[in-house]
């Protein structure tokens, strides 16, 4: 297994896990998931150190059943762990009870889906600012000007989800996850229900939301070219961060693929 080079938190001596170093916007430290007892025991996570920068775009990769898509949910505070600690900032997600859990999510993370998960009833502009509404908050108009620019749905806002094409669904979907200002943005496999075109232009979009946002954007996918607009992408395989590639490109994401073998 190759080092995870971002500086992680470590655990004091008497098992408590120590917050993450400052610049590291999420952190899990030895992070076991277990589905089902016996024979049928999963380990989804088999003990997972690993740290995610702010203002960096991760890509986590790996075979069918790695658990990447566990990571993420733990990472997010969607799933909870068995064994080990996450941190969002300084903050201990395991000590934190239903109301805070959620207010954190709430205030603090951004979520997109592979499924858009858009209100049917809800015009564009409605569905992107839910979030806020759900929480009583009064929107920026400024910042959302400017993520709906960036998006390019400003022509659009006032249209239903059926009256949208999929790649637009989506951006509707990732502008709503940016406009409470999140400080991370969790994506799984936000581009796999879309065409090529339509993928390129949201992945574009969140790579500039990283450069040009400061967002942290963590994101599950199987596809090498999507991997290819991260910073650096973390393979898993059976549970365990076997691997990490800085840089990456498809060509050498999709190199490190067929060494770690099976289906993604």
């Amino acid at each position: 297994m190759s080092t995870i080079t971002a500086p992680l938190a470590t655990e004091e001596a008497n098992g408590i896990s120590a917050p993450p170093a400052h610049d590291m916007a999420a952190v899990m430290i030895g992070g076991v998931k277990i589905y089902g007892m016996g024979e049928t025991e999963v380990r989804a996570l088999d003990g997972v150190d690993a740290g995610f920068r702010q203002g960096h775009f991760t890509a986590i990769m790996g075979p069918s059943g790695s658990g990447k898509s566990t990571l993420l949910h733990a990472m997010a505070g969607l799933d909870t762990l068995d064994r080990g600690s996450v941190f969002i900032g300084d903050v201990e997600l395991g000590t934190l009870n239903d109301r805070k859990l959620t207010t954190l999510r709430r205030d603090k993370l951004g979520f997109i889906f592979q499924a858009f998960n858009l209100v049917p009833t809800l015009s564009a502009r409605e569905n992107i600012l839910l979030p806020l509404s759900i929480a009583g908050r009064r929107p920026e108009f400024d910042w959302f000007d400017h993520v709906v620019a960036t998006v390019g749905l400003g022509d659009r806002l006032d249209h239903r989800p059926s009256e949208l094409s999929g790649g637009q669904q989506q951006r509707v979907a990732a502008a709503r996850a940016l406009v409470s200002r999140p400080e991370i943005i969790f994506a799984d496999e936000p581009s796999g229900n879309l065409d090529s075109t339509s993928g390129a232009e949201l992945l574009d979009f969140m790579r500039r939301a990283v450069n040009e946002m400061g967002r942290t954007i963590v994101m599950v996918t199987h596809d090498p070219v999507a991997a290819g607009y991260a910073d650096r992408v973390v393979f898993l395989a059976d549970g365990v961060v076997v691997d990490e590639l800085s840089d990456p490109t498809p060509d050498s994401v999709l190199d490190r693929m067929k060494v770690l073998g099976g289906p993604s």
